[in-house]
């Protein structure tokens, strides 16, 4: 393959293509063998953060005039940066020995190739990944990263899900507890030893015991954070009741499936019920909620309202997708920080109660997420290190 396409197809798949090299892509690819050959480099390169997964089973043709399309608007997102260089690769290809990126000088951008070192990315905002802390009961200290396996004598992990060993129903046991941190930019499942299933999301934690003893409460505490729970019935536990306490509310369930949203940057806390019934017990309330209800409960007076909502909106995070039903931008700024592990800035304080309505893959890059609000509701944006400005 000709070095110059070679170097319009990595600036491509990084986002890095201006709109003249996006031109020249798109008569290049407009050839189907050509169209074969973008599919079998990018391939056999082996992209290290998978941004050709984006591509698969989708017409490349139509991403480019897409682009095209964006980067021939007027209003164009402004990175500032005292950096002198700014790397076009966001993809490291392994068997490629060249490294592209972008030198600004006077407004024009001048590509250089070095041969003899690997692409890499620098300042690159991430996407969430599956990634937790767990905290053992001797208070030892456990890193769950994608991908990796870990394994103790009453739990293992995949990289992606602990699982509790559900034979395990002692004493000893029940006084042990463990905790599941979730950082931002992570998320995690967890199969507790009653067969319990928690999905937690980014900035979330879980307080639990390593087993359940028969006839008592199975109770866990969501320290803070956002939890979706599938409770074991019941009935498969001697009528056990199952529970979910923090420090405002308890939660009391026989077999169910809810989510409990609690984060400590926010004045309330949001119980949505899937299926079954719940109690949501505040020591000054007791409020029964039923299928496609949520009690939203104000951590200041503790009183609960409750309202029907769409429940597959509330709980598309544990499946992979944002879904923001016409939420104010400054709630859903707090949802994406949480997920990418950035902070947000309104330029104006009013911009914060525009509101947005839309579904979004949560595999998405940041600045794709952003050029999608951007067209329907804000001016501009700007990214400074791990800060977005909105404006």
């Amino acid at each position: 393959m000709d070095k110059k396409v070679e170097i319009l197809i990595v600036k491509f798949l990084s986002k890095e293509a201006n709109l003249e090299e996006l031109r020249q892509l798109d008569l290049w690819i407009n050839n189907p063998s050509n169209q074969i050959l973008f599919n079998e480099y990018a391939l056999a390169n082996s992209l290290v953060n998978n941004s050709f997964e984006k591509f698969k089973g989708k017409n490349v043709k139509n991403i480019i005039l897409r682009r095209i399309k964006e980067a021939s608007r007027p209003q164009r997102m402004v990175f500032r940066s005292n950096n002198l260089f700014k790397y076009a690769a966001a993809i490291a290809v392994i068997a490629l020995s060249t490294l592209v990126f972008v030198e600004y000088n006077s407004g024009k951008d001048k590509v250089i190739i070095n041969p003899s070192i690997p692409i890499v990315t620098i300042n690159k905002i991430e996407t969430g990944s599956s990634k937790a802390t767990l905290i053992l009961g001797d208070g030892s200290v456990v890193s769950l990263d994608e991908g990796t396996a870990f394994k103790t004598q009453n739990a293992n992990s995949t990289g992606q899900k602990l699982s509790y060993d559900t034979g395990k129903d002692n004493s000893i046991a029940k006084k042990v507890y463990n905790y599941l941190t979730i950082p931002r930019g992570g998320q995690y499942q967890v199969r507790l030893a009653d067969g319990t299933e928690v999905w937690l999301n980014s900035e979330s934690q879980l307080k639990f015991p390593v087993a359940f003893l028969d006839d008592e409460i199975r109770e866990v505490e969501l320290v803070y954070g956002e939890a979706y729970f599938q409770v074991s019935s019941s009935e498969n536990h001697n009528g056990a009741k199952f529970k979910v306490v923090n420090s405002i509310q308890n939660v009391e369930v026989l077999g169910t499936e809810f989510n409990i949203k609690a984060y400590r940057d926010e004045s309330h806390v949001y119980t949505t019920l899937v299926e079954g019934k719940v109690l949501v017990n505040t020591g000054k309330n007791v409020q029964l909620l039923l299928p496609n209800q949520q009690s939203d409960l104000d951590i200041v007076d503790r009183n609960i309202k409750v309202e029907q909502v769409d429940v597959a909106s509330e709980i598309s995070w544990k499946d992979g997708v944002f879904s923001f039903k016409g939420k104010p931008l400054k709630e859903i700024m707090k949802v994406i920080s949480r997920w990418y592990d950035v902070d947000f800035i309104f330029e104006n304080e009013e911009l914060g109660n525009l509101k947005f309505k839309g579904v979004l893959d949560k595999t998405l890059e940041i600045e794709e997420i952003l050029s999608i609000i951007k067209s329907t509701s804000i001016n501009d944006y700007e990214i400074k290190n791990n800060t977005i400005i909105i404006n």
